[in-house]
């Protein structure tokens, strides 16, 4: 008899250990998830309607819930019947990093394909996952997707990608760099006492990530002023996140190129920017997806989002709905 199982919307997963592509092992490691909608099984039990979700460089499982209005009863993306999963990735508190294991730079360096496996291994020791309908990614959790379906092409149906590329080069890879080179020039960093320096070093690395931001178009129509206090904020912000974790992040993006392997990706894709985006650009990120990825399709957008605002999402509604009808046939 197969017994249909419930989970929580939210929870912390212990696996007993996870091991690095470098052969380095860690014991009972922490996965952090939230869930939304309800599975649905097929006659031997397997769950057969999840998408999973993964966030951007600064966000962690709650960031599924800044989709709120395609996910539930009344959301937009109700006719399908998803059940969507996002954990905290690893690296990235609450799940297994070098802050909350209080390893802090003796943490195991991690690649984005330890990413991929660190939530391969979650589904399938917490949900009995093997196979998703759908990944869903923006910015770094692109960067996953990319990876996941390159690499192990049968585990998904469906790939939505966002704000995000197959590698790092050109600008990004000197702001990455630079972020490297400010975090390296300090003793501080390797010392065991935490030291003010480190607030002062964080400070100049979100300016730096503030200076990626918003396109061209947003940061002209601005004055200084107005510069100042939303760069002010998000300084601010930015000083919740652990120097440790962003610098292991920050690794994994410099050296990142999957190009060569994207022809394996067998996914439905989909990939959206917006025209003037300052970070990943449409001509040089997106459009070459066209000829790279067999199976998909893009979509360039002109953004109406202003500085103080987040983008309006309504205006994917009918691109979600239809791109996934024509998934399903």
């Amino acid at each position: 008899m197969v017994v249909n199982k419930s989970f929580p919307s939210y929870g912390v997963f212990t696996m007993d250990e996870f091991e690095f592509e470098n052969g380095e092992v860690l014991k009972d490691v922490d996965v952090e998830y939230v869930t939304r909608g309800t599975p649905r099984y097929d006659e031997e039990g397997n769950i057969v309607n999840v998408a999973i979700y993964c966030h951007r460089f600064n966000g962690n499982c709650h960031s599924i819930d800044d989709y709120y209005m395609f996910l539930g009863d009344d959301g937009y993306l109700k006719e399908f019947d998803l059940f969507f999963i996002c954990i905290s990735a690893l690296g990235f508190p609450n799940s297994c990093s070098p802050s909350t294991t209080d390893m802090r730079y003796h943490f195991p360096k991690y690649t984005v394909k330890d990413r991929v496996n660190f939530r391969r291994q979650f589904l399938s020791e917490m949900f009995g996952i093997d196979h998703v309908f759908a990944i869903y990614g923006v910015g770094l959790g692109g960067y996953e997707c990319y990876t996941w379906a390159a690499d192990y092409p049968d585990e998904m149906d469906v790939m939505v990608i966002a704000y995000s590329s197959f590698k790092t080069y050109g600008y990004r890879y000197v702001a990455s760099k630079v972020v490297d080179s400010i975090i390296e020039s300090s003793d501080a960093y390797y010392s065991d006492v935490y030291n003010e320096s480190l607030s002062r070093m964080m400070v100049t690395i979100n300016k730096l990530i503030y200076s990626n931001y918003f396109s061209k178009k947003i940061f002209s129509g601005m004055t200084n002023d107005e510069i100042d206090v939303l760069m002010d904020d998000f300084v601010d912000e930015g000083l919740f996140v652990d120097i440790y974790d962003l610098k292991y992040r920050n690794d994994t993006v410099i050296g990142y190129d999957i190009e060569d392997k994207l022809a394996n990706i067998r996914a439905k894709t989909l990939v959206i920017s917006p025209n003037d985006d300052i970070y990943f650009t449409p001509e040089l990120d997106v459009v070459p997806v066209k000829e790279l990825i067999k199976d998909s399709q893009i979509f360039l957008y002109d953004s109406k989002r202003e500085y103080s605002d987040e983008e309006d999402l309504s205006i994917f509604k009918d691109l979600f709905i239809n791109f996934l009808k024509e998934c399903k046939k």
